[in-house]
């Protein structure tokens, strides 16, 4: 919901240099291969092992087609594991960038990009995480924000000047509360 928010409303009206990177949350949860919740989170790392190797070939701006695509798949069509080279077509993309998904080579490069982010916020969250570039040139990053559906453009962008506000503000760490309510995805993107 936050890459819905951030794509559909905020990005249009903020100038905004969005990059996307990883988080693999079998890196970060390490769950055991006998819990449910492991195969999701391999069949997540698995599609940033494709998404690592689509940046190394074409890029930063190559990866956010194939980041909405399985996002799309995820939560819209309930698709898991997700038909990797199925995903690739619809993106344009080398059928053989589905070997990636099975070779280790890539993980070393998520766990870089992984970490430079968990660097900013601390190891105590999850995702997503989103950084900041402050006036004097440094970066800050928040965890968050957890939404559950993307507010109208106007509450958007008074939503994200104050969460730019906070994050770029010394001293300032969290705001939290507890969720009691699932995501209301909308209507699933043209992808």
């Amino acid at each position: 919901m936050t890459a819905r928010w951030v794509v559909d409303e905020v990005a249009p009206n903020r100038d905004l240099n969005l990059l996307w990177q990883p988080i693999s949350l079998l890196f970060k949860n390490e769950p055991d291969p006998d819990s449910p919740y492991y195969e999701g989170a391999l069949v997540g790392h698995r599609a940033l092992r494709i998404m690592e190797a689509i940046r190394a070939e074409h890029g930063d701006d190559a990866v956010f087609d194939w980041y909405w695509q399985c996002a799309t798949r995820i939560h819209h069509d309930g698709e898991r594991p997700n038909d990797f080279a199925d995903a690739l077509a619809k993106v344009g993309r080398d059928p053989g960038f589905v070997d990636a998904a099975d070779d280790e080579r890539w993980d070393a490069e998520i766990r870089t990009r992984m970490d430079e982010g968990l660097a900013l916020v601390g190891d105590d969250v999850g995702t997503p995480i989103i950084a900041f570039r402050c006036d004097d040139g440094t970066k800050r990053g928040i965890f968050g924000p957890v939404i559950t559906k993307v507010p109208d453009t106007e509450q958007s962008l008074a939503f994200w000047d104050a969460m730019v506000v906070f994050t770029t503000t010394d001293g300032f760490w969290e705001l939290k509360r507890t969720r009691t309510e699932r995501p209301e995805f909308g209507d699933r993107p043209d992808v």
